[in-house]
């Protein structure tokens, strides 16, 4: 289906060239993430939670800043740790403060924000180094930190659907197999853009004209891999994993018009494929970023209640898809 009337607005309102130059203006992630922060809504207008505490875990690799939500009086409940998309160089506690909101209210649970270090100036591996060390922190206190010790939920947007997958393998590497859900909202799992990017009909299908666009994956990815990383690394591609068994119950939400849309329906099942409860649903009329973007749409805000049924009883209330 055609994109959604509302999205379609939004992106014809974006200042547009009257040309493309012959060369595209190198990226500055400073400035970029400064007119991502200029756009956050003020507190008064974002969606209420009861109880919101910005917190400090120190970790091996260093202290971690992490954002607490919840819209509970309990003083314990199960968990959510939620990572941030953005290309692992843009986003924030504050650019995503309305999705671990939103977490917060559709589940009941504590959602832990993760603010993870960002690149060109901390790459890979930095990011996951802070993904499971607030895990095993949260693990590790357990009650004292508000975890009841029962659900424990990582949830990630495009590349903070990549870490949460990671991290979650990385621990079930080290044999701890606390995370009892995945939730991945449209996520990054491929990032080897060396092959054929075409292997993906999504990559040609939705190209142009839907927001996130194929010839910027690349570029953005880029300030992730000023270490070395190698794209066919599973720590940075997670679909190249040769063995997904094991890892936690996943649900996967993909936009119909987004370029990454089959990558992450692909990771489903070959999720499902080793044994890992997968299901998969396609938002319409969606492209990348809906969850981020337009929740206050009801097609889109759906994605958290979906959420919510998922971490309470495995399925979802939509027509989410059971890969066979």
């Amino acid at each position: 289906m055609p994109l959604h009337p509302e999205i379609a607005r939004f992106l014809a309102s974006l200042p547009h060239e009257e040309s493309a130059p012959l060369e595209p203006a190198p990226l500055d992630p400073a400035a970029m993430r400064a007119d991502e922060e200029s756009h956050v809504p003020a507190l008064a207008d974002r969606h209420p939670v009861a109880h919101v505490t910005d917190i400090v875990v120190q970790t091996p690799t260093g202290v971690v800043p992490v954002r607490v939500y919840a819209d509970t009086d309990a003083p314990t409940s199960g968990a959510v740790v939620y990572f941030h998309g953005g290309a692992y160089f843009l986003g924030s506690l504050n650019t995503h403060d309305d999705v671990a909101r939103r977490l917060a209210t559709a589940t009941g649970l504590r959602v832990f924000s993760v603010g993870y270090r960002l690149a060109p100036e901390h790459p890979f591996p930095a990011a996951l180094d802070d993904a499971v060390g607030v895990i095993d922190w949260l693990i590790s206190e357990g009650e004292s930190a508000g975890w009841d010790g029962t659900t424990l939920a990582v949830v990630g947007d495009s590349s903070g659907g990549t870490i949460a997958t990671v991290a979650a393998s990385l621990l079930h590497d080290r044999g701890v197999d606390r995370i009892t859900h995945q939730v991945l909202y449209y996520p990054s799992v491929d990032l080897d853009l060396d092959l054929d990017p075409k292997r993906y009909a999504s990559m040609v299908e939705n190209a142009v004209g839907f927001g996130l666009e194929t010839a910027g994956i690349a570029p953005f990815n880029a300030f992730y891999f000023t270490s070395g990383a190698d794209p066919l690394d599973p720590r940075v591609s997670p679909i190249g994993r040769p063995d997904l068994s094991g890892l936690p119950a996943a649900l996967i939400l993909t936009g119909e018009l987004d370029p990454m849309r089959d990558e992450g329906e692909q990771y489903g099942q070959r999720l499902k494929d080793a044994g890992v409860p997968a299901l998969v649903h396609r938002y319409e009329g969606a492209g990348h970023g809906f969850v981020q973007h337009f929740a206050w749409l009801p097609e889109y805000g759906a994605a958290f209640a979906e959420t919510a049924a998922f971490l309470q009883t495995g399925t979802a209330p939509t027509p989410a898809k059971a890969l066979p």
